[in-house]
């Protein structure tokens, strides 16, 4: 089992990950294209997300970059580096379910049909923070605010592909190997705002994978149920990304992080290989409940496939989200049921 409780266990893990790697799929050639496919990336303003945006913007997609205010050079500068005009941004708080909810409504409004969605947004602060409705931050961000993006876009036919089970839709969340040093989810206190200090980061962030990544095989599991050919849901962890995830490390351990990332973790240009391929290879369209390790297929934890902690994750996160879905949104097979 990975070992991601402290800051020097992940930064040895992320290491040996990285000089280990073996890849079992290859990285798409250029020439694979998706001309005439809607893509949408949270998180695009730098790191991992905006290299999957330009790629994906390279290969003829039309790019809506979800983001925080203030990248107002975002488009342009991504515009420039893929050769595409077909790139805008919209505006979203991921920390704010308001927000989110407010991305979905425009969505829903302006008729968007999204054939490729990339959840992306991450983060990992160095102390304990609340969103602005009172949740620990990375389980505002990383799981309630994809679970309610996805519900609504769902819900409102945003996401969906054209019909062919060979090429369907792509939701692809990117998550973590950290989800399988978590401790099981303590659903007595689900949701409830635990402080914690720089040593207990790495744990909490593990924590909100782990949410994450059950979520991931739920969905994939009940859209199955529903039989839904036109989407393929699919997760993964893109390995050590040289990033800005670990800006917010204690200052004396920023030369050290700083130095390691520049000389043993992946480029985000190189990163985005297993990011791109669930987007679009043939294989990834086929068949839906990938979960690579950058370029690895591997199961995920025994704890995040576990049905019955699913079930849980949906019915207790029901109850959270409940004010943030539009009343004419279809329930959910799991809250038919609940």
């Amino acid at each position: 089992m990975a070992g991601h409780q402290t800051i020097g266990k992940a930064l040895h893990t992320a290491l040996r990950d990285r000089l280990s790697m073996e890849g079992v799929v290859k990285p798409l050639a250029m020439g694979t294209r998706i001309d005439g496919k809607t893509c949408l990336v949270t998180g695009a303003s730098s790191g991992l997300g905006k290299a999957v945006a330009i790629e994906l913007a390279e290969r003829g997609g039309r790019m809506i970059l979800a983001c925080r205010p203030g990248h107002s050079g975002l488009v342009e500068e991504i515009k420039l580096a893929s050769g595409s005009k077909q790139v805008e941004m919209l505006e979203v708080d991921l920390s704010d379910l308001g927000s989110v909810s407010s991305l979905c409504d425009t969505l829903r409004d302006r008729g968007e049909r999204i054939q490729i969605a990339v959840l992306n947004a991450g983060l990992m602060p160095r102390t304990a923070r609340k969103s602005k409705q009172g949740f620990e931050l990375m389980f505002a961000v990383h799981f309630l605010a994809n679970r309610l993006l996805v519900e609504r876009m769902l819900g409102a036919g945003i996401l969906g592909g054209n019909g062919d089970a060979e090429d369907r839709a792509r939701l692809v969340f990117v998550s973590s190997e950290a989800h399988r040093s978590a401790r099981p989810i303590n659903f007595e206190v689900f949701g409830q705002f635990t402080p914690y200090g720089i040593r207990d980061g790495i744990k909490y962030y593990g924590l909100s994978k782990l949410h994450l990544t059950t979520f991931f095989a739920a969905l994939a599991r009940r859209l199955e149920a529903e039989d839904s050919r036109g989407i393929a849901v699919h997760a993964l962890c893109p390995g050590p990304v040289a990033s800005g995830i670990a800006r917010e490390a204690p200052g004396f351990l920023k030369p050290l992080v700083s130095s390691i990332m520049k000389l043993f973790f992946l480029t985000p240009q190189k990163a985005a290989a297993p990011v791109v391929y669930l987007c679009c290879a043939s294989d990834s369209g086929s068949r839906s409940g990938i979960y690579l390790h950058m370029l690895r297929e591997k199961e995920i934890s025994p704890l995040a496939s576990d049905e019955i902690n699913g079930t849980k994750l949906i019915e207790l996160s029901d109850a959270i989200l409940a004010r943030y879905m539009i009343p004419g949104d279809p329930p959910n097979k799991e809250r038919e049921n609940a």
